[in-house]
């Protein structure tokens, strides 16, 4: 039993290889993996594995052979017989085929004449065809022909817009249908040079366009403007007539029937309107606009509109800049401006009539761009240009001007503020012209003014002058003629100019539109400023003036009192032309009071001033000998000379205004504060000679002749030379040289010394320093006396006393003086 267990297990390991190797050779045969793992498997570990693999592939493909032969056993005999068979067919095959040959040879002899009448058949349908074809073709291409021939016409003729539609109607109709041919190929081809040639033959007609309405803007503008003047007229007119009541504005007519008269006053212009119709012109009648129209259209129907309107618009912007560019001569003269301003309207004008006519070449947005643009430019124009402007009357010209131009931009709905507020900045320029003027009139006038009273023989010659001038005065009116009115010539001349002044300033303010209150205001202002600047310069021009007098300086403070007075009939009469009341709280008022009295304040110091030059003339003369021993006995020439003069001067004041208690009080008042002021400066000007630090000495004779002149100055303030003074006020302008004198003719220094600096000291006027200077030339003169006399007066004993007095009186005045410096 344990021999054969193993044989057992053997023969399991055997029959299971043999399992394995069908297995691989099933795989082999049947299964399209990849072999690498199949033949894999057969390789094992086991020894002689190949090698039996191999045995049993040997076996397999003998059993494959042997049941493919028994196959061919099995069919071999039908084979067979299918040969025999077709060996049979073989000769009925060849007799058939010899059969089939014969009768092809037979029918095609007989086909033949049948062939060639079919092909003649079939050449002829052939022709046939082709010409129906053709005939189709023609009729086809023939229309597309006729339509390229009247492209053709049509350019020739410069019907472009046509030409374009016909364009169209071969590119999407026409070329469609016969696109397949040459010919129509090279139409197609032409099509676009044709597109561009009328592109650039309209665009120069539109060149020329441009170039037209630039020559033609300044008569379009010129028409324009004319044309808004005249309705602004008839308009002003037309509301002047319907403000008439109706009860006085009626008007019988040809029918026998009343009618008012403002009916028939608008049909008469209307008849007028209608017979000058055929005569307005406007800016279609001066420029043909057909190019615009027609390139319009053109860019229109090529789908370039948008090139086209971006190239008028540009152009038309260089234009512009052109037009606003003004000449640089154009402030010499109006028709400069009106040159300017019709060009500028003529422009806008066409803009207007290109937006309304066309569609979307302009917009109404473009165009105030562009209005905007030119306004700011025309402003700064005319604000540097009106600069340059020196007369009032071609500045007024040029207001008028610009509001024609405003209102004609207006009426074409542009906006024109700014312009209306630019004119405000030109009536100040125009004032300033007109101030300039008037101060050359006024400078003529009082050149050309006499500086006397105005004389009058009779009564036809006082109406004239009151009726130029507002004069009033009762006790003149009683007096017989001849007699003379206080002013001179210039004061109704200067009147009436003011006058003139305040036409030419309401000039300006007409047509503004402005209310009658701002108009006042303006009127008001500009008079202001023609008498508190103007009037006022020239009247202190006048009064520095060297060849102008004493009795010129009294007659202008005549002349200006009677101008103030005046001041109120011109409030009056600005009244009048403006309708305000003075009442309204906002008017102004004129200032011509304050001038008037600057003026006059201005010509009494003058007078002042010119009297004491007077005096400095007369005390040049004065030729004192100070050493003289003794005096002359009578008073300097030089000296009566000018007292002389000094009486005759003040009595011109007599001739200031006093037909009032205000003006007697003034004349009063400038008389004697004209002499208080000649006394005084006299009197400063003789202590002045005195204590001259070039006068070294002085004798006591030179005193006492010096003393004899002051005695004549005081008898001069004593004769009331101008009445009003109160006691001895006039003397009182002497009382520091009479003092000084008093105290050196007596002599009386213990008294001065003592009483010094008390309230009631006799020489209270006289100051130390001053005594001390004329003390100290006296002293060197009596040296100088002593000596030239006697050479031994040193040694007498009066002299060595007076000489010991005043060295003393030299000490203590020295020791006042330098106590003065130390308190103040």
């Amino acid at each position: 039993m344990e021999t054969n267990t193993p044989n057992v297990a053997g023969f399991y390991a055997e029959e299971n290889k043999d399992n394995i190797y069908e297995t691989v050779l099933g795989e082999i045969k049947y299964l399209e993996l990849p072999l690498g793992i199949t033949l894999g498997s057969v390789y094992d570990d086991q020894p002689n594995a190949h090698q039996k693999f191999m045995e049993k592939l040997d076996a397999c493909i003998r059993n494959h052979d042997r049941e493919i032969e028994k196959m061919c056993n099995f069919h071999h005999q039908g084979f067979v017989d299918a040969i025999t068979e077709l060996l049979k067919v073989r000769a009925d095959a060849e007799k058939l085929k010899v059969q089939v040959t014969d009768t092809n040879r037979r029918l095609q002899d007989a086909g033949k004449e049948v062939i060639a009448q079919t092909e003649e058949i079939i050449q002829c349908r052939l022709q046939q065809r082709n010409i129906t074809t053709v005939v189709e073709k023609l009729q086809m291409c023939l229309p597309v022909l006729e339509m390229y021939s009247k492209l053709k016409e049509q350019m020739n003729v410069k019907r472009y817009y046509s030409a374009l539609k016909t364009m169209d109607q071969l590119e999407n109709i026409c070329f469609p249908r016969v696109s397949q041919y040459r010919f129509c190929q090279i139409m197609i081809e032409n099509l676009p040079k044709l597109r561009e040639e009328i592109k650039e033959i309209s665009m120069s007609d539109l060149k020329d366009f441009l170039e037209s309405i630039r020559k033609h803007s300044d008569k379009i503008g010129e028409i324009a403007m004319k044309q808004a003047q005249q309705q602004k007229i008839f308009n002003a007119a037309l509301q002047k007539q319907n403000n008439l009541s109706y009860g006085r504005s009626m008007y019988i007519s040809n029918d026998g029937l009343p009618e008012p008269r403002n009916e028939m006053f608008l049909k008469q212009n209307l008849e007028e309107e209608e017979e000058h119709e055929d005569e307005v012109l406007t800016a279609h009648d001066l420029v043909d606009f057909s190019p615009v129209y027609r390139c319009l259209h053109i860019y229109s129907v090529l789908s370039d509109a948008e090139t086209f309107e971006n190239y008028y618009r540009k152009q038309r912007r260089k234009q512009a800049r052109l037009v606003l560019q003004p000449q640089s001569n154009m402030h010499e003269t109006v028709e400069g401006y009106r040159r300017y301003f019709s060009q500028i309207v003529g422009f806008f004008v066409v803009e207007d009539h290109i937006l309304h006519v066309t569609q979307g070449l302009i917009t109404r947005a473009y165009t105030d761009e562009l209005w905007n643009m030119a306004l700011s430019k025309i402003i700064a124009v005319l604000r540097t240009h009106s600069s340059y402007c020196t007369d009032p009357d071609l500045v007024l010209e040029l207001k008028n001007l610009i509001v024609v131009f405003a209102d004609t931009l207006q009426g074409y709905g542009f906006p024109v503020n700014r312009l209306f507020d630019l004119l405000f900045e030109i009536r100040d320029q125009y004032n300033e012209t007109l101030l300039k003027k008037w101060a050359v009139l006024f400078r003529d006038i009082f050149e050309a003014d006499n500086y006397s009273p105005i004389p009058v023989s009779n009564e036809e010659e006082y109406k004239i002058v009151i009726s130029k001038f507002p004069f009033q005065d009762p006790e003149l009116d009683k007096q017989c003629f001849p007699k003379k009115l206080p002013m001179s010539q210039s004061v109704p001349q200067i009147y009436i100019q003011v006058k003139e002044f305040i036409y030419a300033s309401l000039k300006f303010s007409e047509s503004l539109h402005r209310s009658s209150t701002e108009i006042d205001d303006m009127l008001r202002k500009s008079t202001n400023l023609l008498l508190t600047r103007t009037l006022s310069s020239c009247l202190q021009n006048l009064i520095k003036k060297p060849h102008i007098g004493l009795t010129e300086l009294v007659q202008i403070i005549i002349n200006t009192t009677h101008l103030e007075q005046a001041c109120k009939y011109l409030e009056d009469f600005i009244t009048n032309i403006t309708n305000i009341s003075q009442e309204t709280v906002h008017t102004a008022r004129l200032y011509g009071l304050s001038t008037f009295k600057d003026a006059r304040h201005a010509a009494e110091g003058e007078i002042y001033t010119k009297l004491n030059q007077k005096i400095d003339e007369f005390i040049q003369l004065a030729d004192y000998d100070w050493t003289m021993t003794e005096p002359d006995g009578r008073a300097s020439g030089y000296l009566m000379d000018l007292i002389n003069f000094l009486r005759s001067t003040f009595q011109v004041f007599t001739h200031l205004p006093n037909n009032n208690n205000d003006h007697a009080a003034m004349s009063g008042k400038v008389a004697q504060t004209a002499c208080m002021s000649a006394c005084q400066h006299l009197s400063t000007s003789l202590m002045q000679m005195l204590l001259d630090n070039d006068l070294k000495q002085i004798s006591m004779g030179a005193i006492q002749q010096f003393n004899l002149d002051v005695i004549q100055c005081e008898l001069f303030a004593s004769s009331e030379p101008v009445p009003g003074f109160q006691g001895e006020t006039l003397q009182l302008a002497f009382i520091d040289l009479r003092q000084l004198l008093d105290l050196f003719m007596v002599w009386d220094w213990s008294t001065y010394l003592a009483d010094y600096g008390q309230p009631s000291s006799k020489y209270l006027r006289v100051n130390p320093s001053t005594a001390l200077a004329l003390l100290e030339k006296v002293h060197k003169g009596m040296k100088d006396l002593s000596k030239k006399n006697n050479i031994f007066a040193q040694f007498r004993k009066n002299d060595r006393d007076k000489q010991k007095l005043i060295e003393t009186v030299v000490r203590q005045l020295r020791g006042l003086v330098n106590g003065m410096s130390q308190h103040p």
